[in-house]
């Protein structure tokens, strides 16, 4: 047996670790177990984020869906956070072409429905463990305009890449009036302050151009199933 998990054995059975924690701590295993076992049974896709509020018929629910058809053409898996607006989507233009159409969803108060394009499904209970499948399940990763759940994943990847805890990996922002704004900031303030670095800037491409995206996960082309980019790369 593993000398640390002996350890914390020892600390349950001792009565030295709340019960509460113990079972906190059996939740985030449940949701990180299941979640793993999930993207084992899809080769690496593109993870698609956005808000869960753009309705159908708005400029970027199209782009999406036209995004989750052209990858699903090209034999990519596309994968999100299985809810609704840029999320169903994206999973929508994916499964209306018979591809592989992936929802890691999440319990919340509101907006936890899973949309009705998916082929594939898991439900989370905790944000941070669907956060590490979602990264774990892409090759690229496309962020679509949303608000604060969408900037909070934004920041995870950007924080993975810029610390090396993950490869570096394609990361696009689509729609340049929304992203610009945001791009300003990191370069006006932030860079300015010497907060971050100039090649900082360069970890994500701002586009319109969704073939951007298709063309970077053909390049890297379609892993194996039941292997991923993290085998080899043990930091995430």
């Amino acid at each position: 047996m593993d000398k640390e998990l002996y350890y914390w054995l020892k600390q349950i059975k001792g009565g030295t670790l709340d019960p509460h924690d113990v079972e906190r701590a059996l939740e985030y295993v449940r949701d990180l177990g299941g979640g793993l076992k999930t993207v084992r049974t899809y080769a690496q896709g593109v993870t698609i984020f956005g808000s869960a509020r753009i309705p159908e018929g708005d400029k970027y629910y199209n782009k999406a869906r036209e995004l989750g058809k052209l990858l699903a053409t090209n034999g990519h898996a596309v994968i999100t956070g299985g809810g609704p607006g840029i999320m169903e989507a994206a999973n929508r233009g994916a499964f209306e072409y018979g591809g592989r159409s992936i929802g890691l969803n999440i319990t919340l108060e509101h907006e936890q429905n899973p949309n009705p394009y998916l082929t594939d499904t898991f439900k989370f209970k905790y944000f941070f463990a669907r956060k590490v499948m979602l990264a774990m399940s892409a090759k690229v990763y496309v962020f679509f305009p949303g608000g604060f759940g969408t900037l909070d994943e934004l920041s995870e990847i950007l924080i993975l890449m810029q610390e090396n805890k993950m490869p570096d990996m394609p990361m696009f922002l689509i729609g340049k009036n929304y992203w610009r704004p945001l791009e300003r900031f990191f370069q006006g303030r932030m860079l300015k302050n010497k907060l971050i670095s100039r090649g900082d800037l360069k970890i994500f491409k701002i586009t319109d151009d969704i073939n951007d995206v298709v063309r970077a996960a053909n390049k890297i082309g379609h892993p194996k199933l039941r292997t991923n980019i993290y085998d080899d790369f043990d930091k995430i």
